[in-house]
């Protein structure tokens, strides 16, 4: 398991710096084609907002993997020992509803919208089924990290919120 969880984070991360590679190539494009060139490319401009879309949301299911996402920890403060990771499935848990429903049913309503009747971008002719795409595929990630957390927590294995277990305070 742990060998597929690596693997998975190896490769969310290499398509994240990917992503960040493509869309700083692409602005400078952008730039040097409207200031130099004096013409304004429209494919630059649509394709870095499709990967700024994309990188959002798989920077947010690793960011939610490695515990660097914007969380208040006031509640979970309050609380010592069991109670505390309690508190914090319970927190993982409300991510998984949200991640089931929003993100992948939710996801999967609009690709399937938009690809019947074809939805095309304007500048590039593509599909925004594929733009779009990226949102039940970061929900099931979102979805994976969650349910790892939660038995990690529940087994004892892992950290609650800030690194240590809650017993071990």
């Amino acid at each position: 398991m742990n060998n597929l969880h690596q693997s998975i984070m190896k490769t969310l991360k290499g398509l994240i710096v990917l992503l960040m590679a493509s869309i700083v190539i692409i602005v400078c494009l952008q730039v040097f084609s409207r200031f130099v060139l004096q013409s304004s490319s429209s494919f630059t401009e649509e394709l870095a907002r499709f990967l700024l879309i994309w990188i959002g949301l798989f920077g947010a299911a690793y960011g939610y993997q490695e515990n660097a996402h914007l969380g208040l920890d006031i509640l979970t403060n309050k609380f010592t020992g069991a109670a505390k990771n309690i508190v914090v499935v319970i927190s993982h848990v409300v991510v998984l509803v949200f991640a089931g429903g929003v993100m992948i049913i939710g996801g999967i309503s609009l690709v399937l919208l938009t690809l019947e009747p074809v939805q095309i971008s304007a500048a590039m002719g593509l599909k925004m089924a594929y733009v779009y795409a990226a949102i039940p595929l970061s929900g099931g990630l979102i979805m994976y990290f969650g349910i790892r957390k939660i038995i990690e927590l529940l087994t004892n294995n892992h950290a609650a919120v800030d690194g240590t277990l809650a017993e071990e305070k």
